[in-house]
């Protein structure tokens, strides 16, 4: 019996990411998806491609041995189909974890004891995000307290981090992916330092995984975002386009020169090695082969200024040690100016906290900063002046 691999969510990075490395692998991929055109469309096409796209050229892969399933209609094929898979992978968003993890517990709670433990790895840009998945599969709504005792002998949990641009695609491509030749997937390796670990082509297996998240969450995701934001406010219609603005490309610079403060001290990465990464990054979100809306890149606002991310994360740590952020904290003000934009809840509903809350309390809960941090006033001066110039 060959390899199997169970994948929530199709869209561009289930497709064109994590299933083109599991089919390379040699995995029988099954996605799983509540969006029954996409369902429809993968049971009809036999095959579909993934296309590279980079400085130095484009490469055709070419993706095979794939079905999937409407997990909102057919949930007992699809626990079944959990229960004798190899590996469970997933791209649908940190906010669905909860939603696809009581179906995956009761594909763990069937599995044979004959089998392997199933191998769980979620791809997300989230730190931790395999361990928040875990949580509610272990939740006892989802697991029985008294199947917990064994749990580990059915499923293994490996956080990841992945780093590869997927821009927004031409709506006639089908289900073809067009994404840059540049990835990154690494995987935490000590889940597995009493059993095997999954063959899976393209992953590189660290014993740390926090330096790899935020190396990539603090400069990938800060930059981008850091574009984007600035590429909205100042009518560009791409990121690309908006890096061409030496204005906005010195911001972005400027940003992640101050996340690279935090890379270098905390986790001891060589300062030239992170200079390198930086310089790369821009050139990344530079290419005009990969051009993605600024609303697209921008779209989640309330999340992209949460604690842990992108804009407030490295300035609160920075402020702690004693070093000023005056960039992350512009681009974190772009994030605020970021309301009611078409096609976004979120931004909608940023617009509405702003208009509805103190500046302390808007800090308070979106930022989800403490007033006794350093940072904390900086961003209450930087969310009254948004206010102020929306009563204008």
């Amino acid at each position: 019996m060959g390899k199997k691999a169970v994948h929530f969510g199709s869209g561009n990075i289930g497709r064109g990411f994590v299933a083109c490395f599991l089919h390379e692998s040699g995995y029988e991929v099954v996605f799983a998806d509540v969006v029954d055109k996409l369902v429809d469309a993968l049971n009809s096409t036999p095959s579909y491609k993934v296309i590279e796209r980079g400085v130095e050229g484009t490469d055709v892969k070419t993706i095979t041995n794939y079905r999937a399933i409407n997990s909102k209609h057919n949930e007992a094929e699809l626990v079944d189909e959990i229960a004798t898979a190899d590996v469970v992978t997933c791209s649908v968003g940190p906010n669905i974890l909860k939603f696809i993890a009581p179906v995956i517990a009761k594909g763990i709670d069937k599995r044979s004891p004959e089998l392997k433990p199933l191998v769980v790895i979620a791809c997300e840009n989230m730190i931790g995000a395999t361990d928040a998945l875990a949580a509610h599969i272990k939740d006892p709504k989802n697991t029985p307290e008294h199947r917990l005792e064994d749990h580990h002998e059915r499923a293994a949990y490996a956080n990841s981090a992945i780093d590869r641009i997927v821009p927004a695609q031409d709506p006639n491509s089908g289900l073809d992916v067009t994404l840059e030749k540049f990835y990154e997937w690494v995987v935490e390796e000590t889940p597995f330092q009493h059993g095997e670990k999954p063959s899976i082509e393209g992953i590189k297996w660290v014993d740390n995984l926090l330096p790899f998240i935020e190396r990539k969450l603090f400069t990938v995701n800060t930059s981008h975002a850091t574009a984007a934001y600035f590429g909205y406010n100042r009518q560009k219609q791409t990121v690309d386009d908006a890096m061409r603005d030496k204005d906005i490309k010195s911001q972005v610079a400027a940003a992640v020169n101050e996340t690279a403060k935090l890379i270098v001290d905390k986790h001891g990465i060589a300062p030239e090695e992170q200079e390198a990464y930086k310089k790369k990054i821009i050139d990344r979100i530079s290419n005009p082969h990969l051009a993605d809306a600024v609303e697209r890149v921008g779209r989640a606002p309330l999340r992209k200024l949460g604690r842990k991310e992108r804009f407030i994360g490295p300035a609160a740590e920075l402020a702690e040690r004693g070093h000023e952020t005056p960039a992350l904290l512009a681009a974190a003000e772009m994030a605020f100016r970021f309301q009611n934009v078409e096609g976004d809840d979120e931004s909608k509903e940023l617009a509405k906290i702003m208009a509805e809350n103190s500046p302390e309390e808007v800090v308070h809960k979106v930022c989800g900063l403490q007033k006794s941090e350093k940072l904390y006033p900086k961003v209450v001066e930087i969310v009254q002046k948004v206010q102020a110039d929306s009563q204008d």
